[in-house]
């Protein structure tokens, strides 16, 4: 699947966020096989040492970075971070986020497509952090968005797909645009479902740097995303509500009672 000018052959990306240890989120890293790791702004820029030395480590492992918005509540705010992690990663990469509620950490949608236009116009490769509205993804795709981020459930919640009829629709909408799961991935089973509903990745962080056993967990979700595509491309049947005999009928002995 190509993300912008980019292919990349794991579904799965790793946020970085909340590991016991740096050894630990490597491993986690390995075990997953992604391309991708989402990095904060904050965590390079605060407590220079600490910083510094997870942008090395990251670098050593020789991941794709995407440099993300994490925190950022305005418009303002957003696009001078952007601007900030594209001079300090080297990339035009970002993961946009503009966040409009505490409790739910649910996207300010009006100030994400005006930071989406903004970061566009200025030559970034933007991947929003949006909901499943179709309006709102019309409104990203035409500020210039390639790629869709829309989350499952509340940020770190791990309640899975919260709205399975909305992402189902989002993508029949956008059949040409990569659409990524962010958020709310719990467990390797809504990591399948994600891909069963023919989404092209899905974004993880807290399922796997939370787990009682990190590496593993990363593990499960890289094998969960891999069945779930398979199963997409395979084209499962359709649910019915009537039962469907698997075996003809045509055939069948009938025994003469008389």
């Amino acid at each position: 699947m190509l993300f912008y000018d980019t292919e990349l052959h794991s579904c799965l990306m790793l946020g970085t966020a909340g590991y016991p240890s740096p050894a630990i989120l490597v491993d986690a890293i390995k075990a997953s096989g992604t391309e991708v790791v989402t990095v904060s702004l904050r965590r390079e820029s605060s407590g220079a040492k600490a910083g510094q030395g997870f942008w090395s480590l990251i670098r050593e492992i020789g991941l794709r970075v995407l440099p993300n918005t994490a925190g950022c509540h305005s418009v303002k705010e957003a696009v001078t971070t952007a601007q900030m992690a594209r001079d300090i990663f080297a990339t035009s990469w970002i993961k946009l986020e503009v966040i409009g509620d505490e409790d739910t950490l649910q996207p300010d949608v009006f100030g994400l497509v005006e930071a989406a236009r903004v970061l566009c116009s200025e030559g970034f490769q933007v991947f929003p952090y949006t909901t499943e509205d179709l309006i709102v993804a019309e409104k990203l795709v035409d500020a210039g968005c390639r790629v869709l981020m829309p989350w499952g459930a509340p940020i770190g919640s791990g309640r899975g797909l919260n709205n399975v009829y909305g992402l189902r629709a989002l993508r029949a909408r956008f059949a040409e645009i990569p659409l990524v799961i962010d958020a709310g991935i719990g467990l390797p089973s809504h990591a399948a479902q994600a891909m069963e509903l023919g989404f092209d990745a899905v974004l993880a962080n807290t399922a796997i740097a939370q787990a009682g056993d990190p590496a593993k967990m990363a593990g499960a979700l890289a094998k969960a995303v891999e069945a779930g595509k398979a199963a997409f491309l395979a084209g499962p049947v359709q649910p019915r509500d009537m039962a469907m005999p698997s075996t003809p009928l045509l055939g069948r002995a009938f025994l003469n009672e008389a």
